[in-house]
């Protein structure tokens, strides 16, 4: 983990600017075997150190590919002489963000090394497994990925601290084909927040979820295509995460907003049912840690909960600092870069719908003919909310009863379109912490959500 070199160069900060100092570090491990075979084993480190300036409204920015205190002062100079450089051309002339508080953030967790070799040993123990008790699969993949930030932030006006966001995944996958010969896949997440000693020191502990997976793949196997229409379907927690993230959450943080999002006009307007509730947690959810806690974002900002949509009122945005100020609001901390040489922009932390009263069941049963849309491998959305998810995992719903597997299939929509059409929130939520959003640079996100019942455009064939 970084040891704090640069906390006594706070001194060189400018008068009458707002600076934030901060050392990052992004480490990477990952190992891949296919079908028993090593095929990925790497490891990678990557730190810096930036500067970030604000002069009345215009940014100066500066890093450096070095972690030493001159490097710290050289990227101060730098990022302030940028400022006032530009400054000078831009003819912004505003006042800075008032600051929302200071202080020192506790470090939040550690970062523990595991060596390659005993990756391997689990990944190769999970693959045994799947080889011996499922023979007739065409195709296995185990997948560990670990990711960590470690961050050191020091601000002229705002809080600091050290904060650290390790997670570690192994990744299944699964392929078979039906009777006609076509290939169907489908994989699973295990892991989460913290390291592999937090999930994966027995991995027989994974196996009832393989043998979930594979319970899945064999329903798929015998699948059917989805009838093409609009239809009443029952969104699974993952495909609700989903929604939330894509189709919603892009279009309320306030850059988009800017950039003409259909958030903009809409706001303290319904733009869901009642039953819609929608909040980007910072790092706590009734009484726990949600999946990837965020104590402090990469401006100085504490930070909180944002509430967005509340009984489907479009309630606020996402802010930095200077949106914040812009729309007379309390930045929340959504201001995140994901490397050392990455300014902060706004993006989400974790993203969820709340539940409501219903169980599963009580949903599924009340859909006399629709379907059970359980996961997403992937989803895409613009800022008009219109969307379109893959469908990877889901069954027929015929008279309140689970029926046929489907194969792959697609729902298209309008967000606000759709989400009004929400009449039943199941009381559980499904959380999911295993991607990455793809906003201008890559990031670590949280998303989740209940089950659902609505309307929706499927696809078919």
């Amino acid at each position: 983990m970084l040891q704090d070199i640069i906390g006594a160069k706070k001194d060189l900060f400018a008068e009458g600017v707002q600076t934030v100092l901060r050392a990052h570090e992004n480490r990477t491990r990952q190992v891949a075997l296919l079908k028993g075979n090593l095929i990925r084993n790497n490891r990678s480190e990557a730190a810096g150190i930036s500067a970030r300036v604000n002069n009345r409204g215009t940014f100066g920015f500066a890093s450096i590919a070095e972690y030493t205190p001159e490097a710290a002062e050289k990227v101060i100079r730098a990022a302030t002489e940028n400022a006032l450089s530009l400054g000078r051309h831009s003819g912004r002339n505003i006042a800075l963000p008032p600051s929302v508080g200071t202080g020192t953030v506790a470090l939040n967790a550690e970062i523990v090394d595991t060596d390659q070799k005993t990756i391997i040993d689990v990944c190769r123990t999970v693959d045994n497994y799947i080889e011996k008790k499922y023979p007739d699969l065409t195709s296995r993949t185990v997948i560990y990925t670990e990711d960590s930030q470690d961050r050191i932030i020091y601000s002229s006006d705002a809080c600091s601290g050290h904060l650290v966001t390790p997670r570690c995944y192994i990744y299944v996958m699964m392929s078979a084909e039906t009777k006609d010969g076509v290939p169907v896949e489908l994989f699973k997440a295990f892991g989460g927040f913290g390291g592999l000693k937090d999930y994966f020191t027995d991995p027989e502990s994974l196996y009832p979820g393989i043998d979930e997976l594979y319970r899945k793949l064999m329903d798929k196997k015998e699948g059917v295509y989805a009838e093409t229409g609009y239809r009443t379907v029952v969104l699974g927690g993952m495909m609700g995460g989903m929604l939330a993230h894509e189709a919603v959450g892009h279009t309320v943080e306030a850059d988009l907003v800017r950039g003409g999002s259909v958030a903009g006009p809409n706001l303290n307007r319904q733009v869901a049912s009642e039953l819609v509730n929608l909040v980007d947690f910072a790092h706590t959810w009734q009484g726990g840690t949600v999946p990837l806690p965020v104590y402090l974002d990469d401006e100085g900002t504490k930070a909180e909960d944002a509430p967005l949509i509340r009984n489907g009122i479009l309630v606020g945005y996402m802010n930095d600092r200077e949106s914040a100020a812009e729309y007379g609001v309390r930045p929340a901390g959504n201001a995140r870069a994901w490397a050392f040489s990455d300014e902060p922009i706004i993006r989400m932390r974790n993203t969820c719908i709340l539940p409501g009263k219903n169980t599963v069941e009580e949903l599924i049963a009340s859909v006399d003919d629709g379907y059970y849309l359980v996961n997403s491998g992937n989803g895409q959305a613009d800022l008009t909310g219109e969307f379109m998810f893959g469908v990877t995992c889901g069954y027929e719903i015929k008279n309140g009863k689970l029926g046929r597997a489907l194969l792959d299939t697609t729902v298209t929509g309008v967000a606000f379109d759709m989400l009004k059409t929400v009449d039943m929130v199941s009381n559980e939520v499904e959380w999911s912490s295993s991607g990455f959003c793809g906003k201008k640079q890559r990031m670590a996100v949280g998303m989740g959500g209940p089950h659902m019942r609505c309307k929706i455009m499927i696809g078919g064939r």
